[in-house]
């Protein structure tokens, strides 16, 4: 693959929906914008740790390894398993205007949890591992590209999901999801726990 065909990829898988892209709606639906943007923050500082460990070569080590590997399928898994739930639970209908909202959020709670449920993925290791496999082939020796297509991809990340917790939190559409928060939270809370209960159960 060249660089070019690898850039295009990324664009893909960021923007195909997943764990991702439902928590950070969610966020967003729930606590408006600033936990959104926070959520996809976390997301982008997980995406760092599976570049640093597929350039060291670490993440060929724990998909060799059937129990650590297992260990990280399952507590991703029950992450995401926790998170649907607590999400079909506690929907709620109420859907305050951002700017008429002036609590404080927990920013770092947003943070972390979109850090976890990227980095306790085991599939986005596995992505990783076979991308950098591929850029480094082509790096002649040297980790240039490698760093800057790890760039690149973090950029991509925040950048997409930040543009999610924005759009869905504008007054525009805010006006439009009114009736159906509550469906929509509820819809999110199960697309978490069927994707939790998915890869706990692939093998």
């Amino acid at each position: 693959m060249e660089i070019f065909s690898l850039a295009i990829l990324g664009i893909l898988i960021v923007i195909s929906p997943g764990a991702d892209f439902i928590l950070v709606l969610k966020n967003s639906l729930n606590q408006g914008r600033t936990a959104g943007i926070w959520t996809a923050l976390g997301v982008s500082l997980a995406i760092c740790v599976h570049i640093s460990y597929s350039m060291l070569g670490i993440s060929y080590l724990i998909s060799q390894n059937e129990w650590l590997f297992n260990l990280v399928r399952y507590l991703g898994s029950a992450y995401l398993i926790y998170l649907g739930i607590k999400s079909i639970f506690y929907a709620s209908d109420k859907f305050e205007a951002i700017e008429e909202n002036h609590q404080e959020v927990a920013t770092w709670r947003y943070l972390v949890q979109g850090f976890l449920c990227n980095v306790l993925n085991p599939k986005t290791m596995l992505f990783f591992l076979s991308i950098f496999s591929q850029v480094i082939s082509l790096d002649s020796g040297n980790n240039q590209w490698a760093l800057i297509y790890g760039v690149y991809m973090v950029a991509l990340h925040g950048i997409w999901f930040g543009i999610i917790a924005v759009l869905f939190t504008s007054n525009t559409l805010q006006t439009r999801l009114k009736r159906v928060k509550k469906r929509l939270n509820q819809a999110c809370g199960t697309g978490l726990l069927a994707l939790g209960t998915l890869l706990a159960v692939k093998s």
